[in-house]
C-alpha cells in the first residue's frame, strides 16, 4: 500500500481542533497539588487499564495543549472512559491548564536522530509527529516517543474500529492497515521521549 505522510494527525489520545479563543494559562506550582490523583495509575511504570488491557500511557512531557485537549474530551464524554470523565468532569479549564502545563515537564532537547529503522508504515505519521515521534509541528498534536507499544496498538485499533472518534484520524486511520499497527508501535515506543508522571514530580522532566 502506498502512504500520505502530509495526512497524518497520529493522536492517540485525542488529535483536537486547533483552537482559535483565549486559552487559560497554566501554573505549574498550582498542577504539581492537583496531579496528585494521577500518580497512582500515571505514575507507576507499566500500569495496566483492566478491560480492555493495555498500559496506562505515559503523560510526562507530553505537550500540555494536547493534554488540555484530551481532559476536555473526556469531560464531554467525547472520549469515553469511567476513570477518565470522573477525573476530568469537574475540572474547570484553569484547573486543565495548570495540571497540563505540570505534566508538560521542562523542555528536554532531543536529537531527533531516529533509533532503529523506520517501518514503511511510519511515513503516515512523521509529518506530523517528527521523524523520532517527539517533534510535533503543533502542540495540539501528541507526542508518541517513549509511550508504550500495546497503548499506541490500542489507540489505532479504536480509531479503527471508531470507538474512538476524531474526525482527522477518521480520515487517516482508513490508509493504515491493521498488521502494521505493531510495527509502528514498537518503533515509536523505542524512542526517547516520554515517561511516567512520577519522574516529573521528581526531576520536573523527563530524563
Amino acid at each position: 500500500m502506498k502512504f500520505r505522510p502530509t495526512l497524518l494527525v497520529f493522536g492517540l489520545a485525542l488529535t483536537a481542533a486547533v483552537v482559535t479563543t483565549a486559552q487559560a494559562e497554566g501554573n505549574v506550582a498550582e498542577g504539581k497539588i492537583r496531579a496528585y490523583t494521577c500518580h497512582g495509575c500515571h505514575g507507576i511504570e507499566s500500569y495496566r487499564n483492566a478491560f480492555p488491557n493495555y498500559a496506562v500511557p505515559k503523560l510526562g512531557g507530553q505537550n500540555a495543549k494536547y493534554l488540555e485537549n484530551a481532559l476536555k474530551a473526556y469531560a464531554s464524554g467525547e472520549r469515553s472512559h469511567p476513570t477518565m470523565f470522573s477525573q476530568a468532569s469537574g475540572m474547570t479549564d484553569q484547573a486543565r491548564a495548570d495540571l497540563a502545563a505540570f505534566l508538560a515537564g521542562e523542555p528536554t532537547q532531543r536529537s531527533g536522530q531516529v533509533v532503529g529503522t523506520p517501518p514503511a508504515a511510519t511515513q503516515t505519521c512523521v509529518a506530523c509527529h517528527g521523524a523520532d515521534g517527539a517533534q510535533t509541528v503543533s502542540d495540539e498534536y501528541p507526542k508518541l516517543a517513549g509511550q508504550y507499544a500495546d497503548y499506541i496498538v490500542q489507540a489505532l485499533k479504536d480509531y479503527k474500529s471508531g470507538k474512538r472518534k476524531n474526525p482527522v484520524m477518521a480520515g487517516i486511520i482508513g490508509a493504515v492497515e491493521e498488521k502494521d499497527f505493531e510495527a509502528i508501535a514498537r518503533f515509536f515506543a523505542q524512542q526517547p521521549g516520554l515517561c511516567t508522571t512520577n519522574v516529573i514530580a521528581k526531576n520536573g522532566k523527563c530524563n
